[in-house]
């Protein structure tokens, strides 16, 4: 895919606020440069411009109406749009306009889509450097910033911005990936030869990965291991879930630290306050939120031993304590009252990725985060979505801008080793995992509290040695919402 015009540029050129209009026919590549960002409100923002997607027919759309396959893919635009850009030929066929929405497309043809291009903003944090040699830099990636161009983001990328920064002919070879909202540790390789290399052992399993998350309630201070399968239910949407026909996964969680709910006393101390509702008045004041009953929160270091997609969501989730802030798992407006503690034999997808797709367009998600005490009442109504108005180029609708919830979740990749000990790298805790103000807590992992402990132990059993999705669903319901150990 790549940005083109019909005629090459001759020179640099400075942005401007109103983008020229688009080709007619897109033959010649072209790349801005400098790249068009802006720095506003703590945001980095990108302005508007043209781009041409292009994309050989994949093995799943072959056969299919090209209106279809845009309705089904693609989540950045109304269904009005596609149809309107298929038939004024913004979408063309091999270079073509399509006689009708109804054309099917095979194999072998390519499909390009001329667009005025709004990028989302991302955190205007810089990219901290936690290494660097002759072959490898090791960052700090921030929150809500992605690795590689894709879907919305295209130069509000790491590998975007880090050229920007470096020097366009320079080119960055990511190592590992981390998803968009996720923070921490990530490697970049200098030259294909380092690249290869470090990617070679993360595929092979010798590197040993540790995340901090901040979850929900009071999480169990025993050694938890989650050995639900994890399945892939919307590729669109980003949705996964605990599922026992999913590909195998295993993690090891351990509790770093519980700070239960607080305020300051006479003397500036802080103290627990005493709940005395009986348990009907808690729930009648949930309104059947069972989470909401979860007090408190707790920093858990977790020790993934296999790689799968949203595999420490999906299973922070599935043991009651999902990530305070994670905007799909541990939303109640999707997952409902339970968030979905246990489940893994509902059959309500369709449900679910009904609710899910409306989110962040005329509702905000709900994620428990939105009553933390510790977010800011300004971010707790500050969310990204459609604003009503439309832009006055492509006619497109309209985002704010998003919240400082909104920008990332509380987790964060923050140790990569290799199993040999030859080499090994690590952040600190980031802010959100440290202590509150005036409360005792760990500002640093500790030894007691280290996950890979239990690696060796965990390796040689067999992933169906612990309990089934059945089995804790039953124990949770007896002890509701509490993790049971594998």
């Amino acid at each position: 895919m790549a940005l083109t015009v019909t005629d090459p540029p001759k020179t640099s050129k400075i942005v401007s606020d109103t983008p020229d209009p688009p080709p007619d026919v897109v033959t010649t590549p072209c790349d801005a440069w400098p790249r068009p960002y802006y720095l506003e409100d703590g945001l980095r923002k990108v302005h508007p411009y043209h781009y041409t997607y292009n994309t050989y027919c994949k093995q799943r759309w072959r056969g299919r109406e090209i209106l279809d396959i845009f309705a089904t893919e693609f989540r950045d635009r109304p269904l009005e749009y596609y149809k309107d850009a298929i038939e004024t030929g913004k979408v063309v066929v091999n270079g073509k306009k399509v006689p009708s929405v109804q054309e099917c497309v095979k194999n072998g043809d390519i499909i390009s889509h001329t667009l005025h291009r709004h990028e989302p903003p991302v955190t205007a944090q810089p990219i901290g450097i936690v290494h660097e040699d002759n072959d490898m830099i090791v960052i700090n990636k921030p929150a809500g910033v992605p690795v590689h161009p894709a879907g919305r983001y295209n130069y509000n990328s790491i590998v975007e911005i880090m050229r920007a920064e470096r020097g366009h002919d320079w080119n960055p070879l990511p190592c590992n990936r981390l998803d968009r909202l996720t923070s921490g540790v990530m490697f970049i390789g200098k030259h294909a030869k380092a690249a290869t290399k470090l990617t070679d052992q993360i595929m092979a399993r010798t590197v040993k990965k540790e995340y901090i998350a901040r979850v929900i309630g009071e999480f169990p201070p025993e050694d938890i291991i989650c050995d639900q399968p994890v399945m892939q239910i919307s590729p669109k949407l980003g949705l996964n879930r605990a599922r026992a026909s999913g590909k195998d996964a295993r993690t090891i969680f351990k509790r770093l630290a519980y700070y239960p709910p607080h305020s300051p006393t006479t003397n500036g101390e802080n103290q627990k306050p005493e709940d005395t509702r009986t348990q009907e008045e808690k729930e009648r004041a949930t309104n059947g939120m069972s989470w909401k009953l979860k007090r408190g929160y707790s920093i858990v270091r977790c020790l993934p031993l296999t790689g799968r997609t949203h595999q420490l969501r999906v299973h922070l989730q599935f043991l009651g304590h999902p990530i305070a802030n994670d905007p799909i798992y541990c939303n109640q407006r999707v997952f409902g009252p339970l968030l979905a503690a246990g489940d893994a034999l509902s059959d309500d997808d369709s449900e679910i990725i009904s609710k899910l797709s409306k989110m962040g367009k005329s509702e905000q998600a709900e994620a428990n985060a939105y009553h933390d005490e510790m977010v800011e009442e300004y971010n707790k109504k500050k969310a990204e979505k459609m604003t009503g108005e439309v832009c006055a180029v492509c006619e497109t609708p309209l985002y704010s801008d998003p919240g400082e919830h909104e920008l990332g979740i509380y987790l964060h990749a923050k140790r990569y080793a290799s199993e040999d000990g030859a080499w090994g790298y690590e952040t600190g805790l980031p802010e959100w995992a440290l202590p509150p103000a005036g409360v005792d807590g760990p500002v640093e992992a500790t030894k007691e509290t280290d996950p890979l402990a239990l690696v060796g132990k965990v390796e040689n059993m067999d992933i169906n040695e612990g309990k089934c999705g059945r089995d804790i669903e039953e124990d949770l319901k007896q002890r509701p919402l509490v993790a049971i150990p594998c």
